[in-house]
């Protein structure tokens, strides 16, 4: 796929199909809120106060943690304005839901809605894109990973989706740190700091065995699921050069229940051309994309989506295809030759190690590293 558009070539054509009810906000969706907040108290409430059965602790963890990912996926539309408007209202909303991920409004606001909204899947400018073989030629750290061997690193990556998103907001943060105002630094840092301080303090109260199961399984099993969304939402995608939602977005599939518990966070491509829309109108707006551009859309099953993570690297080869660099074993990308049922890869006709150093070299003699 090479004729790409913007996202709002696709809205302006899409929009007019759609009810004006679907660009207004959706307060109704503060009631599932609600439901899970009382869920998170009581867990926590009955594992720090009662002296249950380990077995009893473990289920409410799982409990827990499946509520603390879905208060992120609500959190995640608060923050898009799309259940209330009211500025300072959203942010406080959005702060609550996103309290046990330990993420600050302000701060998601910057990296997710201002830069990865509006840069999805270009090289340098996404915070959430995974490196090209440009990159990996700048890093000695990634240079060494990608040394490890692939099922091995394939192992290590989704046992770290269990710490990636708590992993990640940290490295947001100093990222975009310099970005804020001088006046608004001291606010993030205090959006980022309060929720740590409440879960240690939960720890100071009530001991390490019991935060294990209050706080920090339900951390570990909350980021898993969160990962495993976000993991599939465009690393089976291509680079772009422009930001085309069907082109560089996937959305997977899930039974109707998990769409409901999960406000339907897995439609991806939809919301990347409607970040502004309520995700309770996103089936109405992939009824309509399948209708006009049938053959641009990506979707696939959940678990598809995952098995076909686990089988490709996360290398960019000439933005439209993946690279292992060890071996220089070369796989297409959704829309560029790679079928999920039957992953095969290329070999790639020169040495990859002998691209790799030349890739380096291109890198130093451009940025001057190493002139005197």
């Amino acid at each position: 796929m090479n004729d790409f558009h913007p996202f709002g070539w696709y809205a302006a054509k899409m929009a007019p199909h759609l009810p004006k009810k679907a660009f207004q906000p959706v307060k109704s969706r503060l009631f599932g809120g609600l439901a899970y907040f009382l869920l998170v108290t009581g867990g926590i409430l009955a594992v720090s106060l009662l002296s249950l059965h380990p077995i009893w602790n473990l289920l409410i963890s799982v409990v827990l943690g499946f509520s603390f990912a879905a208060l992120g996926f609500l959190g995640h539309e608060i923050l898009h304005g799309t259940v209330v408007k009211t500025p300072w209202l959203r942010d406080l909303l959005g702060a609550i839901a996103f309290w046990p991920l330990c993420t600050g409004p302000k701060l998601w606001r910057k990296w997710h809605n201002a830069t990865h909204h509006v840069h999805t899947q270009h090289e340098e400018k996404d915070p959430d894109a995974w490196p090209s073989m440009e990159q990996l030629a700048k890093s000695r750290l990634l240079r060494w990973v990608y040394r490890i061997p692939f099922p091995i690193r394939a192992f290590f990556a989704f046992s770290s989706l269990s710490v990636m998103f708590t992993v990640h907001s940290i490295r947001m943060l100093f990222s975009f740190f310099r970005d804020f105002r001088w006046k608004n630094r001291a606010v993030v840092l205090l959006q980022f700091f309060l929720p740590w301080m409440t879960w240690l303090g939960l720890l100071w109260l009530i001991g390490w065995e019991k935060w294990w199961f209050a706080f920090l399984l339900p951390l570990l099993i909350a980021n898993m699921i969160v990962m495993g969304y976000i993991s599939t939402n465009h690393r089976l995608n291509p680079l772009v050069p422009v930001n085309d939602p069907l082109a560089n977005s996937l959305s997977v599939t899930v039974p109707k229940w998990v769409d409901v518990l999960h406000f339907n966070f897995s439609y991806h491509t939809e919301h990347h051309l409607f970040p502004a829309m309520s995700s309770k109108y996103y089936p109405l707006v992939k009824k309509h994309i399948k209708q006009m551009w049938p053959d641009r859309y990506h979707e696939m099953p959940m678990k598809k989506a995952l098995a076909a993570l686990w089988k490709t690297p996360r290398v960019y080869y000439e933005h439209s295809e993946l690279i292992e660099p060890k071996q220089g074993h070369v796989y297409g990308t959704l829309g560029n030759g790679l079928d999920p049922n039957e992953i095969v890869h290329r070999e790639l006709k020169q040495d990859a190690q002998a691209l790799l150093t030349t890739r380096q070299e291109e890198w130093k003699k451009a940025s001057g590293v190493g002139k005197v």
